[in-house]
């Protein structure tokens, strides 16, 4: 299947994608209550997801991102390659019409922010579309989903579309789900899936640590 998948480089500011941080939180001291690797030469950024009504997602939690080195190189073979593990409040098992209305809240409210700041024409501007597909779980995953993203690329002003896989994980103990996700313009046969995968295959529960944001 991933012979057969394509999509289209893109470019925009990552940082942009973090939800906004509630007073208090502190993402580079925080003690998370799992092990999700840095490889050598990538970059952590952490926030909160809100259920204000401003960052359009439903859930309370953290965003935990991993970048890869050459996330922000159009030159790279990298280029806009990343992941985000969502680590949020109860035991949610999304199908893939959650999973759709998530990613099209989370772009959409990324690309709002920034339609004043970058200022983007109306003209240009293009409404989030996501699909998303069910595949058979992979790697202890509760579900696994394979789909995509396409949207207005706010900083260039293109078109863009980034390949996405889902893999979900449920933590009764803690009463907390992850939903991981990864993300890249390159096709699902590309060497650079390779380093994503491998950081939900050494992933781990480490604790039973409470969920705090202070």
């Amino acid at each position: 299947m991933k012979k057969l998948i394509t999509a289209i480089v893109c470019a925009a500011s990552l940082s942009s994608f973090a939800q906004n941080t509630k007073p208090g939180f502190d993402g580079a001291s925080w003690k998370a209550p799992y092990s999700l690797a840095t490889p050598g030469g990538w970059s952590v950024e952490r926030s909160v997801l809100s259920t204000e009504k401003a960052n359009r997602i439903p859930y309370k939690g953290v965003e935990d991102l991993r970048l890869t080195p050459g996330w922000n190189n159009p030159t790279s073979e990298e280029y806009w390659t990343y992941a985000s593990l969502w680590y949020f409040d109860g035991i949610n098992k999304p199908d893939e019409e959650t999973i759709e209305h998530d990613l099209n809240s989370y772009f959409t409210g990324l690309l709002n922010k920034n339609i004043e700041t970058q200022k983007i024409p109306a003209r240009k501007i293009l409404p989030v579309k996501t699909w998303i597909t069910e595949l058979k779980n992979e790697n202890g995953d509760s579900k696994t989903f394979y789909g995509a993203v396409a949207m207005l690329d706010y900083k260039e002003q293109m078109p863009i579309s980034l390949n996405c896989l889902v893999h979900v994980r449920l933590c009764p103990g803690q009463n907390k789900t992850f939903v991981f996700y990864e993300f890249s313009p390159k096709p699902l046969n590309d060497k650079v899936w390779k380093s994503l995968d491998q950081l939900w295959l050494d992933f781990n529960v480490i604790s039973n640590q409470p969920y705090s944001t202070n």
